[in-house]
């Protein structure tokens, strides 16, 4: 018989030989195939308007109007860049560029507009075009420096701010073949660009193991480290902005602020009569109040009283509040006439009383107000100075409170004020459901870190704002089995006089860091978290172990006559 299996299994073995061959071949073209770059070039979507503006090495998804001087760029670019610097009010149609020292208002399609309340003359106006409001590049760069390169051959627009670092990179000069510009970080994207030997890059950054570029023309994409060389990392020179000296709110170099409050109702105190307020340079008497919604503001201040103050050495900063009436604050912050009238009226009341400072007291505020307040700070403050104006303003503990608390963003504000005074009080209100201290050394605590780090506002602007009266609470049981608890204000002077009248003796609260009192009169139980050195001292070694700028009393009128001794030594002691 004839061998035939062995014979077919000879040429089945033939075949497979063949085809591992024809795959292994194929896998090797396609490898071969695939590790080859990219070699196909496309136009950017960026290519396809005008004008497109390049920040940070990407595209904004925008485009710029006009030339050279008359370049514009859209409304939303320039406050991604500058944030609050920027303001589009839509009820006036009209911008507000804010600064440090400048406050530029002008309207839509108009070219006069004014400068920290002079006549100011733009060469180009803002317009509206197509649903888009376009400002003219001018004044930006004159009040922020932000600095315009527009390729002539590409027309793309590259915005720089002053001081930017960027870091440079090179084609080799004795690169054969250049660089590729690609689309993403890989050698398969499509080709943006061909860059010759000694091309300049900027570098934006890194994306697996790409460099992020953008070349002279313009045009950003991706090149391989292999490709370039790092130079050096270089800033963006500053812009030829209108500077003036930088604003000095505490020139008493070395002393902490010693503030205490003067709550006037009606009639101004005299002075003479208050006694010696050892240690305390800055006074606030609350002398000013908002009284509708068109930013018109009531006054009872007192020429005699800040001349007194003044010829002791000690500052006067005008309260100026909002007489906690939320409906009438969100009118008058509303738009930029009103709030022009508020801050003319104030300028013209610190001037005509002599004022050194305006301490901002706005309380019960609506949530959706947070940025209107912001916005009246960011103008407010550059006028102020400009009149050697301290500006401060008071802000509680945070919270979930919508109306005390919510509507304040702390970290803006941080930004434009000279001093923000934190009113640690009161962690137990008047009317709370349960009794407690106004203001216990932990709790104050917490809120003085909260806002430390929470906010970024800097130590050197937070001054810790302190009670001088504390509360009388009074505990009764309700007849179902719980209690109903009532309280009552107390001054300094009176809580000595009611120890010393029912001879009752405090004791130390460490978790309070404050005395502590508890009696029994009738069915009630009372209680009573003094204010007195010990707490005083021990809220102002806290502000000397964040280092704040000092702190804040509320208000004169509770004190103690000899407590000022005690905490100026206190708060003037180093370390």
């Amino acid at each position: 018989m004839t061998p035939a299996p062995r014979y077919r299994r000879r040429r089945s073995g033939r075949w497979i030989g063949v085809l591992l061959l024809f795959i292994v071949s194929a896998l090797a073209t396609a490898w071969w195939a695939w590790n080859l770059p990219n070699s196909q070039h496309i136009s950017p979507e960026y290519r396809s308007v005008q004008h497109p503006i390049m920040t940070d090495g990407k595209w904004t998804q925008a485009q710029a109007l006009g030339e050279g001087d008359g370049l514009q760029i859209p409304l939303d670019v320039g406050q991604k860049l500058m944030g609050d610097g920027i303001l589009y009010e839509k009820s006036s149609d009209s911008i507000i560029l804010t600064t440090e020292s400048r406050v530029l208002h002008f309207k839509i399609g108009e070219l006069d507009g004014t400068m920290n309340r002079k006549p100011f003359n733009l060469q180009f106006a803002a317009q509206s075009k197509d649903g888009t409001l376009y400002l003219p590049l001018a004044p930006l760069e004159q009040l922020f420096g932000i600095q315009a390169e527009t390729d002539p051959s590409t027309g793309i627009v590259t915005l720089l701010m002053p001081d930017q670092a960027i870091q440079r990179a090179e084609i080799p000069k004795d690169s054969k073949k250049g660089a590729k510009l690609r689309q993403g970080p890989d050698k398969h994207e499509p080709i943006v660009a061909d860059l010759a030997p000694g091309t300049a890059l900027r570098l934006w950054g890194e994306s697996e193991g790409w460099y992020r570029a953008q070349s002279a023309s313009g045009d950003i994409g991706y090149v391989s480290p292999k490709d370039a060389v790092l130079l050096t990392v270089e800033k963006v020179p500053s812009a030829a902005t209108e500077k003036s000296e930088p604003f000095v709110a505490w020139k008493a170099v070395g002393q902490r602020i010693n503030l205490t409050w003067e709550a006037v109702y009606d009639v101004n105190p005299k002075p003479a009569n208050i006694g010696k307020l050892a240690g305390v340079n800055v006074v606030s008497p609350t002398w000013f109040e908002l009284v509708d919604g068109k930013g018109n503001i009531r006054s009872k201040a007192d020429a005699s009283y800040s001349q007194w103050y003044r010829d002791k050495g000690v500052q006067v900063w005008g309260l100026f509040g909002n007489g906690f009436e939320p409906e009438r604050t969100h009118l008058a912050l509303a738009s930029y006439e009103s709030r022009q009238r508020m801050i003319q009226q104030m300028l013209a009341y610190a001037k005509t009383f002599r004022l050194q400072g305006i301490n901002l007291d706005f309380e019960n505020v609506k949530t959706e107000d947070k940025d209107e307040l912001v916005q009246f700070v960011r103008e407010l403050t550059p006028l102020a100075h400009e009149q050697n104006l301290v500006v401060s303003i008071d802000v509680t503990p945070k919270s979930g409170s919508e109306y005390w608390s919510a509507f304040l963003d702390r970290a803006r504000l941080g930004q434009s004020v000279d001093f923000m005074m934190l009113m640690a009080y009161d962690e137990h209100w008047a009317t709370s459901p349960t009794a407690g201290s106004v203001s216990s050394l932990g709790w104050t605590e917490e809120s003085v870190t909260r806002i430390l780090e929470e906010d970024g506002v800097p130590a050197r602007k937070l001054i810790l704002g302190m009670p001088l009266y504390t509360r009388i609470w009074t505990e009764k049981p309700d007849g179902k089995g719980g209690v109903k608890v009532s309280s009552k204000t107390m001054s300094m002077p009176a809580v000595r006089d009611l120890l010393a009248k029912k001879k009752l003796t405090p004791t130390l609260s460490a978790e309070d860091g404050q005395h502590y009192v508890e009696f029994q009169d009738g069915d009630t139980t009372q209680k009573i978290w003094i204010e007195d050195e010990r707490s005083l001292q021990a809220r102002i070694e806290l502000a000397k172990k964040y280092e704040l700028a000092g702190v804040a009393t509320w208000s004169r009128y509770f004190a103690s006559p000899d407590i000022w001794e005690v905490m100026d030594h206190t708060l003037q002691s180093r370390p």
